[in-house]
């Protein structure tokens, strides 16, 4: 895997990524569409092996829905407890972190890949994102690559959420801003 921000090659002569990269993805496409994707709701064992099978990074606990996209699950860590709603895209050409016990809602986009606009070809850049623990992105959320949310932010529904955004507070908006402190919560 190339560096954090390291365009890759001009996509006008060549692939994004090696062939290896490719034949990984197509086979995790046949089991996704196969095995992830129709298996029943409350399955989550069931998925959390097939995650692991290819190389996420799978904490106790975890509910991965079936209807989760995931582009490589091999960029991916999911944190103890975490869940990922139904409809959610995990779109990780970089890695992906997602923190213990944090939601991530139906419909919310997790993007790791852009294009340098600036030169020929529009190279892909990869950046990662990371979901602190005890965060919430409300539904349809979109997560610009190089994110970071802080631990226990709530990110609203829609919002688009192109920088950092900081810890316990509530978030929302197009382009997302802080709006309010929230309270800390006590297990």
């Amino acid at each position: 895997m190339k560096a954090k921000s390291e365009p890759y090659d001009n996509a006008y002569t060549g692939p994004s990524f090696p062939l290896g990269d490719r034949v990984r993805r197509a086979l995790w496409q046949a089991v996704w569409l196969t095995l992830f994707r129709l298996s029943p709701r409350s399955l989550h064992v069931w998925r959390r092996l097939l995650l692991r099978t290819f190389g996420a990074r799978v904490g106790k606990g975890v509910h991965v829905y079936p209807g989760v996209r995931i582009w490589a699950p091999w960029n991916v860590e999911f944190g103890e407890e975490c869940g990922v709603g139904d409809g959610a895209i995990l779109y990780s050409q970089g890695f992906i972190r997602i923190g213990r016990r944090a939601v991530i809602s139906q419909g919310s986009q997790l993007c790791t890949g852009t294009h340098d606009y600036t030169q020929a070809g529009f190279p892909l850049i990869t950046t990662p994102i990371t979901i602190g623990a005890e965060t919430w992105l409300a539904a349809e959320c979109f997560i610009m690559p190089g994110v970071r949310i802080g631990d226990g932010a709530v990110i609203g529904a829609r919002s688009v959420v192109t920088k950092d955004m900081p810890a316990w507070t509530v978030c929302a908006g197009h382009p997302c801003k802080p709006i309010k402190p929230r309270q800390r919560l006590i297990d």
